[in-house]
Parts: C-alpha cells; sequence; structure tokens
C-alpha cells in the first residue's frame, strides 16, 4: 500500500510577522499548489531525492542560478529532520514503533523563498505520512507545535507557529499566540474562520527576486529579544489590527478589511529593511485600487479587490511588470 499526504501554501491574510512573538494572526492555505509526499513499505529506509536536491550541473552558471531560485538546500534534509522529530516524540510519549522500514519520496511545485511555507508543507506532508505509516495519531494543535520543532530544533531555522497550523488544520484560522496562553497549555488557541466571509483574495509572486524567510526573521528576533520598544510596540499593534480583521469579516466590511491590510504592510515597511523589488510589487498592485501585503517574509504579497474589473486592471498591471497573479482556491477540510 502506498500512503499519499498532502499539504498546501499558506498565506497570512493579517497580523503577520507577529506569529512567533506571541501575536496574533489570520492564515490560510489554498490548493493553487502543493507538496505531496508518498510512503510505502520496504526492507531498507530510504529517502528518494527530488529535482531540488540534485548535484550535478551543466555548468557554474547552471548552478549558481539553480540556488538563486531554489536556495542551497533541498527536501531530503526536511524529511531527515522530519523523521528524526517524529520519533522522538514517539519515544517520549511512549509510543511503540514497530520495526517496518519504508522508502519515503517527495514532489512540490510551491514556488520556493517567496514566503508560502513551501519548506513547512513539505515537512507537514511528511509528518502526517508516518502518522498514517505507524498507526499514531497527534492532536492537531501539538502536531503543529511538533512540526515547527522540526525546523528551530532540528534545522536551527527562526521560525513561528502560524504556517504549521495553518497546514495542519487545512483551513482559515484566527490564531491567538497571547504569551500567557501559550505558558499555560503550550500552543496558541485556534478558531476557524467561515471562508465564505472572506472578500475575493488575490496572490501575486515573482520568482527573480526572492528572499528566504531566515533573513528577515533572524533580524527581527534579535531586535525583539533585545527589546527594541518600536518592534514591540509593532507586535501589538499587529495583534490589534488582527483582532479588528476578524471581528469585521462576521459584518462584511470589506472596505475595512482593505484598509486594514494595507496598515499590515505599511507598519512593516517603517520596521523592516524591504527590497525595491518587494516594494514596488506591492505599490504597483495598490495602483490598481487594491490592497496589498506580503503573505509571508516578502517574496509574494496578498491582498484584496473590489471586483473583476479591478481584477482585470490588477493583472495588466502585474503582467507588464513579470509579476504572476492568482485566485488563490482556499482550502478547507
Amino acid at each position: 500500500m502506498i500512503i499519499e499526504e498532502t499539504s498546501y501554501p499558506r498565506a497570512a491574510l493579517i497580523g503577520n510577522p507577529s506569529d512567533g512573538y506571541f501575536g496574533k494572526t489570520i492564515a490560510f492555505v489554498f490548493s493553487n499548489f502543493s507538496a505531496k509526499v508518498q510512503l510505502y513499505q520496504t526492507p531498507k529506509l530510504e529517502i528518494k531525492p527530488e529535482k531540488l536536491d540534485i548535484s550535478i550541473y551543466n555548468s557554474i552558471e547552471d548552478l549558481v542560478e539553480g540556488i538563486k531560485l531554489n536556495g542551497y538546500y533541498g527536501g531530503v534534509r526536511l524529511l531527515k529532520a522530519t523523521i528524526t522529530t517524529f520519533y522522538r516524540y514517539c519515544q517520549r510519549n511512549s509510543l511503540i514503533l514497530d520495526k517496518r522500514n519504508f522508502t519515503l519520496c517527495y514532489n512540490s511545485d510551491i514556488p520556493l523563498r517567496l514566503g508560502l511555507a513551501g519548506s513547512s508543507a513539505i515537512i507537514t506532508a511528511g509528518m502526517k505520512a508516518l502518522m498514517h505509516f505507524y498507526e499514531i495519531e497527534i492532536p492537531k494543535p501539538i502536531l503543529a507545535n511538533l512540526i515547527l520543532s522540526v525546523e528551530t530544533e532540528q534545522l536551527g531555522i527562526s521560525a513561528g507557529l502560524q504556517d504549521r497550523v495553518a497546514q495542519v488544520y487545512g483551513h482559515p484560522v484566527f490564531m491567538d499566540f497571547d504569551k500567557e496562553i501559550m505558558d499555560r497549555q503550550g500552543y496558541g488557541n485556534y478558531t476557524t474562520i467561515d471562508a465564505s466571509k472572506l472578500p475575493p483574495i488575490y496572490i501575486a509572486y515573482r520568482n527573480d527576486h526572492s528572499q528566504g524567510s531566515e533573513v528577515t526573521h533572524n533580524n527581527l528576533r534579535a531586535r525583539y529579544d533585545i527589546g527594541e520598544e518600536k518592534v514591540h510596540q509593532a507586535m501589538k499593534e499587529w495583534a490589534t489590527l488582527t483582532e479588528e480583521f476578524k471581528l469585521v469579516i462576521e459584518n462584511g466590511n470589506y472596505n475595512r478589511m482593505h484598509e486594514l491590510i494595507n496598515r499590515n504592510y505599511d507598519l512593516r515597511e517603517s520596521l523592516i529593511p524591504i527590497s525595491e523589488e518587494n516594494k514596488r510589487m506591492v505599490y504597483l498592485a495598490r495602483s490598481s485600487g487594491a490592497s496589498a501585503k506580503f503573505t509571508g517574509s516578502g517574496g509574494a504579497i496578498i491582498g484584496t479587490y473590489s471586483d473583476e474589473i479591478q481584477f482585470k486592471m490588477l493583472k495588466q498591471i502585474l503582467s507588464e511588470n513579470q509579476i504572476e497573479l492568482i485566485k488563490p482556491q482556499i482550502v478547507i477540510h
């Protein structure tokens, strides 16, 4: 029997990047792209490399271009860390794993280094496949924590819970990471949101000027940890924006959602150095009348638009600047 598990890219609608700083966010996953992991029993344990793991190139230019688009690492290291984390979790919780071995392979078409949580999608799909294979149940809030620890503890990557919560729940989620809540129960309070009440949403991205999340997050973390007042005040405001956004979803105030999304980005720009290419993408989108902010750490943007006329204007403006535009197919499990 072949087990196949799928996970999807994440888009942060409001609140980012406060999820790693006891903030509040709203995010969803969308099925325009996906990461799939297949697992089946074999005599030896094997992880099969995918195209992102290749180490043979046609030229030095080919190598450099591949790293520019895909980064230095593929998915094999992610899956090794996933297996290690899963095994140690089972040991800590006295969950007995049988002696079967398996072959694990993966593929992903999620655009990389755009703040769409492509790496955690591979990890999430891998963790679910292991749970299925060994018939282990892990509660969703704990599973999100476990998936986060793959990157933060095993791979030393600075990250927050938002991506993993959205990918585990497979539904638009309001996340409250208040420190008192986190200290008390070890995870946040997660509330699903009715996707039918969300405004028309677009996502846009380009692959040639992307920046990995480790760069931005590490800088922000250092400033937060030393107690920089401007950073701490921004975290509080992002949380407030998210709370208000949740309220206006209920009354269908699309205009206010538009304003809150724009404020989310404006606050970020006042706090974090942003490349001119990424700034330009935001302001090009706004020139159509749409709202715009980053979906994550940069390289892709998300926003709302009023109607199809505005969407066509947005598409024309972005396509003239080699920027891809999609309507996200929001996942609702």
